[in-house]
């Protein structure tokens, strides 16, 4: 058995079998090298019906998979096994959700170095497998944490409910992408083009080595995954303190992320109130991590359908408000780690 964090309150752990992880991990990298195959030996632009399907074949295999580990887990000998299952999921749903609104800050730092349509799956790929093993590391850190000094709880849920906040303040605005310091520093070691040369990462120009600017755009996306991270696994804690779960929530949700990309892209601008709807969410989360410091529970059903209403909310509003309004656009919302692009904002908004 492979060793989890200590819950809250002194309550059991689900104790993880090798053979599960294992298999865990497996589909997971069976599933990512499929897409990167997909992504780089026939590179093109992602039409609509295409991306339907996909994400409809992702999203079942996130169902399929929570399925078999609810019934596993529901006959493990512990009293919280039968709520694992729902654990997973209110997981997966929160990561899911959270990733639609990362969506916006890929389409702008796409848009910023006008990356082809028919290598932007390449970068987008790239971009998954970055944010796949940064939040497997966080992940344990975050474990760890949390077995060692019980107040993480309580930071975690500041931060969470600081993250919202800011998201709700800035809701009618959108991140601004800007050269950080990694892309900066990148730079510094390595000569760039300003043109793209294909599918290359690099090319060489009278014998010397040049990086292209499909590279950088990888840079600037590796650079935010970073901090996606320190807000998605948080919230993930904020509904299960099993590694495991956290785990297996994160990657079955960034699969199907390319995917994804493709299918709302175009929707996105629809979306009008996805950031307050996730400001609530990560506000909720966030109270819910300081109340486990002071031993108060939250029952999982009471989370997840708290998450459910919020999302069934936020997008029949949104959808409500553009019919009446068309000129209505959606925003990204800004949170720490990223500067605010004021949008032109209609009275009374």
């Amino acid at each position: 058995m492979l060793p989890a964090a200590t819950a809250a309150g002194g309550e059991p752990t689900l104790n993880v079998p090798l053979w599960l992880w294992a298999l865990t991990v497996g589909i997971v990298l069976v599933l990512i090298t499929f897409e990167f195959i997909q992504a780089t030996r026939n590179p093109h632009e992602v039409q609509i019906k295409e991306a339907a399907v996909q994400s409809v074949i992702y999203v079942g295999i996130a169902i399929a998979y929570g399925v078999f580990f609810a019934w596993w887990s529901s006959g493990q000998p512990t009293p919280e096994g039968s709520s694992y299952g729902l654990e997973y999921f209110a997981g997966w749903l929160i990561e899911k959700s959270l990733s639609v609104d990362n969506l916006f800050v890929f389409v702008i730092i796409m848009t910023s170095f006008a990356v082809p349509k028919i290598y932007q799956q390449k970068v987008l790929m790239a971009g998954i497998a970055g944010a796949l093993v940064l939040r497997t590391i966080f992940i344990f850190i975050g474990a760890a944490a949390l077995e060692s000094f019980a107040f993480t709880y309580v930071i975690f849920g500041a931060f969470l409910i600081y993250t919202a906040i800011s998201l709700a303040r800035h809701r009618n605005e959108d991140p601004e992408f800007n050269e950080g310091k990694v892309v900066k520093l990148a730079k510094r070691f390595l000569p760039f083009t300003d043109e793209y040369d294909g599918p290359h990462l690099h090319t060489r120009i009278n014998g010397k080595l040049f990086g292209t600017p499909l590279l950088l755009v990888m840079i600037a996306i590796f650079a935010t995954d970073i901090i996606f991270a320190l807000d998605s696994i948080p919230a993930v804690y904020g509904v299960t303190n099993e590694p495991f779960i956290v785990f297996a929530a994160n990657a079955f949700a960034l699969l199907g992320l390319r995917a994804l990309y493709f299918l709302v892209a175009g929707l996105l601008d629809r979306l009008v109130y996805l950031s307050v709807g996730l400001a609530v969410i990560l506000a909720f989360i966030g109270v819910k991590l300081i109340l486990v410091f002071f031993d108060i529970h939250i029952d999982i059903w009471v989370s997840l359908g708290f998450i459910i209403t919020v999302l069934m909310i936020t997008t029949v509003a949104s959808l409500i408000k553009v019919r009446k309004d068309p000129s209505a656009i959606a925003h990204a919302g800004t949170i720490p780690g990223f500067e605010a692009k004021k949008k032109d904002i209609k009275k009374g908004e």
